[in-house]
């Protein structure tokens, strides 16, 4: 019985860490696939207890941060599959910690930008792209979307060249 409990507060310090470390960025991902703040807070609620439940179950086959963005992934996919209709309409609210109001309109336009041209992405290049703004290697992406890493590289590739062309159009 101690045993339990000592393997289950382990558990919970390794959950709020984990959490903790990688919540910007998985903040980021729930946005990129909700279109309101209570929408991205429910998401990331689902990501959470999502992680809670696959916790007990990580092998260390891959890097927490992979299988944290692995388990998000999917509860994006599916809150996405859920709420489809909701999630066409892109209206974004994105605040912004830097100084001077001038600045913070420039950068909050060119994210709102960059998230509605990523927004227009097929599934597979926007996630493959969201992945890559958060920093992951080929080989992390491949890892999350269970495809290989010439597969991530080249949809890294299209995904790019879709961003450019839609972000030249909207100008």
């Amino acid at each position: 019985m101690a045993d339990r409990r000592s393997e289950r507060a382990a558990d919970e310090l390794d959950f709020e860490r984990i959490l903790a470390e990688h919540f910007p960025a998985i903040s980021r991902l729930a946005r990129s696939f909700t279109n309101s703040e209570s929408d991205r807070q429910d998401l990331l609620q689902e990501i959470a207890i999502a992680l809670w439940k696959a916790l007990p179950h990580f092998r260390g086959e891959c890097s927490e941060r992979t299988f944290l963005f692995r388990i998000a992934h999917n509860r994006a996919a599916d809150w996405l599959s859920r709420n489809k209709a909701a999630a066409a309409q892109a209206d974004f609210d994105l605040p912004d910690p830097s100084p001077g109001a001038e600045a913070a309109l420039v950068r909050r336009e060119r994210m709102g930008r960059l998230l509605n041209a990523v927004q227009r992405f097929p599934s597979g290049q926007r996630q493959t792209m969201i992945l890559a703004l958060e920093g992951l290697s080929y080989r992390e992406i491949a890892d999350v979307l269970g495809i290989s890493e010439s597969n991530a590289g080249a949809r890294l590739t299209r995904a790019r060249a879709a961003l450019h062309e839609l972000l030249e159009v909207d100008r």
